[in-house]
């Protein structure tokens, strides 16, 4: 039997990337998924590829009434939620000293303010004994230069899986943080990484991980499965690095 047979899951982010190889993951073992993003195009094709199991909502997760949609949407076509991946995120990289206010207010507002959000907005329409997977990334525990804000997102972000792990235990939700390391994905383009770049960037990083290469998003997608079913039933509170060992270095 299919893992997450029966079971209905959001993705925010879900569109792309590691976000998208969740859904996917998700959808292939029996889940109907419902994914959230900002570009209407990118999420219409999200839900082609991923078939008739997959609805899209566009929106910006850093806005609430974006997640009052979706819990209405997640209402209306699956009475309730069983798991809530809050993956959306947002980087760039730039020094402290040239920081806008406007780039710490963009950042923190997709990489902490969306998951809180979201989550509030989910819990009258999430099931006792679901859970809550929420992406962090090593970079709030592990010194990356140039990522301070990022950084402080993301640890934000450990914060509420640890309290959240402890305030939703009566109701037997598992609330579990997901820390990618670098992961090829569509996301290096836009850090500036040009294509012809790409290959030389991809190999020093490569270089610098104990197990010898980057991260695909299938590595983080089977350890959301993993997060998500019922193999991690009596699991709580983790911090799960999908880095390669980076971590350690």
């Amino acid at each position: 039997m299919a893992q997450l047979e029966g079971k209905a899951a959001v993705v925010t982010g879900g569109n792309s990337g590691i976000g998208y190889a969740i859904a996917e993951r998700f959808v292939a073992e029996g889940a109907r998924v419902l994914i959230v993003g900002r570009r209407a195009d990118a999420v219409g094709q999200a839900v082609t590829a991923l078939g008739d199991a997959a609805t899209g909502i566009v929106g910006d997760i850093g806005e609430i009434e974006t997640h009052r949609r979706v819990a209405a949407l997640v209402a209306e076509r699956f009475g309730h939620a069983d798991i809530y991946v809050a993956n959306a995120g947002a980087n760039t990289i730039t020094p402290t000293a040239g920081v806008s206010p406007a780039e710490y207010e963009a950042q923190f507002a997709i990489n902490a303010r969306g998951p809180f959000f979201g989550v509030q907005a989910m819990l009258p329409h999430l099931a006792d004994g679901g859970a809550l997977i929420l992406v962090g990334s090593i970079a709030a525990t592990k010194v990356l230069e140039n990522h301070a804000v990022y950084a402080a997102s993301k640890a934000a972000v450990a914060a509420l899986a640890r309290g959240w792990a402890v305030e939703f235990a009566p109701r037997r939700i598992r609330v579990n943080l997901l820390s990618p390391g670098p992961v090829a994905t569509p996301i290096l383009g836009k850090l500036g990484i040009d294509a012809v770049a790409l290959p030389a960037f991809e190999a020093m990083m490569a270089q610098a991980i104990p197990l010898g290469r980057l991260g695909q998003p299938e590595d983080v997608a089977e350890a959301a499965l993993f997060l998500a079913s019922d193999a991690s039933r009596f699991v709580t509170g983790i911090d799960l690095r999908v880095d390669g060992g980076i971590a350690l270095t």
